[in-house]
């Protein structure tokens, strides 16, 4: 055992497991937390069947990888029990590896499946649609706008230069409205500020042009070949954001298939004080 947090892995013995289970595997030996495999079961009835095939799909992983996961099976529905599972410190689940087709078919009417499971829980997670390449996490975009939650991705980024040797992008939209601009600029100081405190490498990108910034903030981490995208949910999310499309759901379901990590709103950590 390591620090004794663990990074979960969804499973649902699909190939999108594999791949989320490739990234984790580059994750656990960095971050010196353990793995754990977590299958949601729609009935108790099936355990008997579902343990064991989870059980061989981990030592499928520990003959490929050098890993042996930990293996979990519990009944409930992946809207609400994944959320409740890792916000539970009794799990000590530090992230979440997920993957995803993105969106398709009724999604796209309906609302990402992926991000209804990822703002029911209170630790970030990391959405994937490919195996991992051999490059090292090195490249992370950090879409940067108005909203106070952007602090909060900084104790991410922050945290995971503790393990890799980061280069932040910084990537905002093209603003002239001067109430949003201030705004902008007061997040973009303040986040200057901490990246050099840390001694991270950064540097800032503004989009080429006003109006579909998600599509620009995806071209930009394609043509950059970054390892990460970097993102909020949106605070207090409802129906309406899952019909009418969070921004972030483009981002998630991007095709350019760049990782991305999410992270969801916490009134802890903007209480604490990690900022002073």
């Amino acid at each position: 055992m390591l620090n004794g947090k663990n990074i979960i892995v969804t499973w649902d013995f699909t190939e999108m497991s594999d791949f989320a289970a490739a990234h984790a595997v580059k994750l656990v030996k960095h971050l010196q937390c353990n793995m754990r495999l977590l299958h949601i079961m729609k009935k108790e009835s099936e355990r008997e069947e579902a343990e064991p095939k989870l059980l061989e799909e981990a030592r499928k992983i520990n003959e490929t990888y050098g890993i042996l996961p930990s293996t979990c099976a519990i009944t409930g529905d992946i809207f609400r029990s994944i959320g409740d599972y890792t916000s539970d410190s009794e799990n000590d689940v530090n992230l979440v590896v997920m993957g995803t087709h993105g969106m398709r078919g009724m999604q796209k009417f309906t609302g990402s499946w992926a991000l209804k499971v990822i703002t029911s829980s209170t630790v970030p997670f990391i959405v994937v649609q490919d195996m991992p390449t051999d490059k090292k996490l090195t490249d992370v975009v950090f879409p940067l706008d108005f909203k106070a939650e952007n602090k909060e991705k900084l104790v991410w980024a922050i945290y995971l230069a503790q393990y890799f040797t980061l280069k932040i992008h910084i990537f905002k939209e093209p603003i002239e409205d001067e109430y949003y601009l201030k705004k902008i600029n007061s997040n973009l100081i303040f986040a200057r500020k901490y990246l050099a405190k840390y001694g991270i490498e950064h540097e800032i990108h503004t989009a080429k042009t006003k109006g579909h910034y998600e599509t620009q903030l995806i071209e930009f981490a394609h043509e950059s070949e970054a390892d990460l995208i970097l993102v909020m949910t949106t605070k207090n999310i409802g129906i309406a954001d899952y019909v009418f499309g969070a921004s972030e759901q483009a981002i998630i379901a991007n095709n350019a298939k760049v990782p991305i990590m999410c992270v969801n709103p916490r009134n802890d950590l903007m209480r604490s004080n990690f900022w002073s």
